[in-house]
């Protein structure tokens, strides 16, 4: 059983691999393409709109799919649909294929996290999901970090037609090697298996409810500022570092360092929600976000520098917390159109954000953008008392 859960947790950590990496080495190529294409801003804008609109979309239409054919095979599906659409990317030879290609990638990346995180949360229970759903979460940022590098590179020796292409061979690799490691899994999501043995999760008090509960709502709200918030200051980050005289490259090194901190902060703080519970967790991180993203506006460059690891910790640590209590909110046969919805709401305000922020930047001043970045972080702890409501009412 413990080998059995192991081969689950594994293959979906290689699936969020993949797909997040798939997501990030966009960043790599749109100037690239921008060059080929002769392409504007709005229209490199574009291209990234149409792969996460595609993907955040039909995050809850493949989470109820996988109800009916099963999470493993649309799963895999899913992977050789984004994995083909990468690989057609490298034969286009003009903007309108591209942001096709790009769609059918995006369409195929949509059922990564709900079905990858129901997988997890059905494999693991009680104290081993958390700690479970912290791996999961941190694996995707090997990815952001692995797939972008091995395109910078190869990109140093080959066309990107060539590169493209190669990165959809790897998914096809992937595809192969994930329908060897991931078990067959049961339709477990089924409304008829609600008979199912009880574990004696909190979740199972939910059972046979819609799963839009206080619970529910009141985490997906914090997961919605979270998102908003975080996508909102990484995309100022750089724009005040240069006020304080950053040159492009230690901008670079800073956002390096930001998110190698954040990507410490999902690990960790998966683990620490498990210990003091969610509610603790997200007010420790989300004060010191708020109280950290002050910091960086009187500091000096060399000071904020040495703060941003600390920074990426407070900014990510929230999320994993977040993401391993949706199983406890939910009754097990609706967790992966939870997953879908709650991915669909947080992906959502991550795009919108960087939008929205970035208009206030243009009226406010950078500072005063991050200012208020920094204060709408404190939404959160009213939100919090939902939760608590929940849970002292599921102790009971």
């Amino acid at each position: 059983m413990k080998a059995l859960k192991k081969r689950i947790l594994s293959a979906c950590c290689g699936a969020h691999i993949l797909h997040d990496g798939y997501t990030d080495l966009l960043y790599v190529m749109f100037p690239i393409w921008q060059m080929a294409f002769g392409l504007s801003l709005a229209e490199v804008g574009s291209l990234k709109t149409l792969y996460s609109g595609a993907m955040a979309s039909l995050q809850v239409p493949s989470s109820m799919l996988s109800e009916r054919v099963g999470e493993k095979r649309l799963l895999l599906f899913g992977s050789l649909i984004a994995a083909i659409g990468f690989l057609l990317s490298g034969w286009t030879t003009g903007f309108l294929g591209l942001a096709a290609c790009l769609v059918l990638s995006g369409i195929g990346a949509s059922v990564q996290h709900p079905l990858s995180s129901s997988l997890t949360s059905h494999a693991f229970e009680g104290p081993e999901l958390r700690g479970a759903l912290s791996t999961y979460n941190f694996s995707g940022d090997i990815g952001k970090v692995l797939l972008p590098s091995l395109c910078a590179v190869l990109l140093a020796i080959w066309d990107w037609h060539t590169v493209t292409s190669v990165m959809g061979l790897l998914g096809l690799i992937a595809v192969i090697l994930l329908s060897i490691v991931l078990p067959k899994t049961k339709v477990v999501n089924n409304p008829k298996a609600q008979s199912a043995k009880p574990t004696g999760d909190i979740s199972e008090k939910y059972a046979g409810s819609n799963f839009l509960n206080l619970g529910f709502v009141s985490l997906s709200s914090i997961a919605v500022i979270d998102s908003a918030t975080r996508m909102g200051f990484l995309t100022l980050l750089p724009f005040l570092l240069v006020s304080k005289g950053a040159t492009v490259t230690q901008v670079g090194f800073g956002l390096g360092l930001t998110f190698a901190g954040g990507a410490a902060g999902k690990f960790v703080c998966g683990f620490i929600a498990a210990r003091f519970g969610v509610i603790k967790t997200t007010l420790i991180t989300e004060i010191a976000t708020t109280i950290l993203m002050g910091l960086t506006l009187p500091l000096s460059l060399d000071v904020v520098m040495l703060m941003l690891p600390l920074v990426g910790i407070a900014l990510n640590g929230t999320s994993s917390g977040l993401y391993g209590t949706v199983p406890e909110l939910v009754s097990p046969h609706m967790r992966s159109r939870a997953f879908g919805v709650f991915y669909t709401l947080t992906i959502g305000a991550g795009a919108i954000s960087p939008l929205v922020y970035g208009f206030a930047g243009d009226r406010l001043g950078v500072p005063n953008a991050i200012a208020l970045i920094a204060v709408s972080v404190l939404l959160v702890l009213p939100l919090t008392l939902g939760l608590k409501k929940v849970f002292r009412r599921l102790e009971v």
